[in-house]
């Protein structure tokens, strides 16, 4: 991949708080492929809520960067299950989207299913279940992609990948835990 390929990782932070609309601060990091750093954005999502698709490509949007060829997301449900649809962003952004995780799960179904009653548990649920299939990588990540093919986002994650984690994405969960600490004193 050249050098000045670029991808936005987005990853989350959250400090618990007592408040009951208490939010969760998304970062989002433009960093090219030899680790440039080249832009941040950031956000919030509600903890328990169901807006961090919306808050996703909210980002991507106030970014407006034509030049970034992917986007990554750490995980697909931040803020306590607040699952982002990777179909609904991949085509908000015309871009290949990537979900990574970091280690091996049976999922969370039985988690949604024991955290909500419905209708919240039923509109979690419907998302969820209708994600791309989960599949491991030879670096021990797991990926979930859309608006792309397997082959090209394994090698888009492996290209951006240094110390078992996408650079992209590392960066995102620093900046949004310092814009974390900022917004909560």
């Amino acid at each position: 991949m050249k050098s000045g390929r670029r991808a936005l990782g987005i990853a989350e932070s959250y400090r618990g708080t007592d408040d009951e609309a208490a939010t969760s601060t998304l970062g989002g990091a433009v960093v090219r492929v030899d680790r440039t750093v080249d832009d941040l954005v950031f956000g919030t999502c509600t903890v328990g809520g169901t807006d961090a698709t919306d808050t996703v490509v909210d980002c991507w949007r106030r970014l407006d960067r034509e030049d970034v060829a992917f986007l990554f997301l750490s995980g697909v449900a931040p803020a306590w299950y607040n699952v982002v649809d990777l179909e609904r962003v991949a085509a908000a952004v015309d871009r290949p989207v990537v979900a990574v995780g970091y280690e091996d799960s049976d999922g969370l179904t039985d988690a949604i299913d024991a955290a909500f009653e419905p209708p919240e548990r039923d509109r979690r649920l419907e998302v969820y279940e209708a994600l791309p299939p989960r599949r491991r990588l030879e670096a021990g990540l797991f990926v979930r992609s859309a608006g792309v093919d397997d082959v090209t986002a394994d090698r888009a994650v492996g290209a951006f990948t240094h110390d078992r984690r996408p650079e992209p994405l590392r960066v995102a969960k620093r900046a949004a835990r310092r814009v974390d600490a900022f917004r909560r004193g």
